[in-house]
């Protein structure tokens, strides 16, 4: 049963790890979204991957 928590941390670091990639690709390259009033969105996709990033990381760090 400890085995599927961890795997939940572990996927949702993975996905914001995604998240952050894709808003920094569109701030850069203009890819996936590309519109003209994006760039506070990627910067409020970045802070949340980072947050949901460092709790995941956090957690799985308690776990062991």
């Amino acid at each position: 049963m400890q085995e599927l928590p961890k795997r939940v941390v572990v996927a949702s670091m993975i996905v914001a790890g995604l998240v952050a990639v894709a808003a920094i690709s569109d701030m850069v390259l203009g890819i996936p979204f590309s519109g003209e009033h994006t760039f506070m969105m990627d910067i409020m996709f970045l802070i949340c991957a980072a947050i949901v990033g460092y709790m995941g990381w956090d957690a799985f760090r308690e776990m062991k």
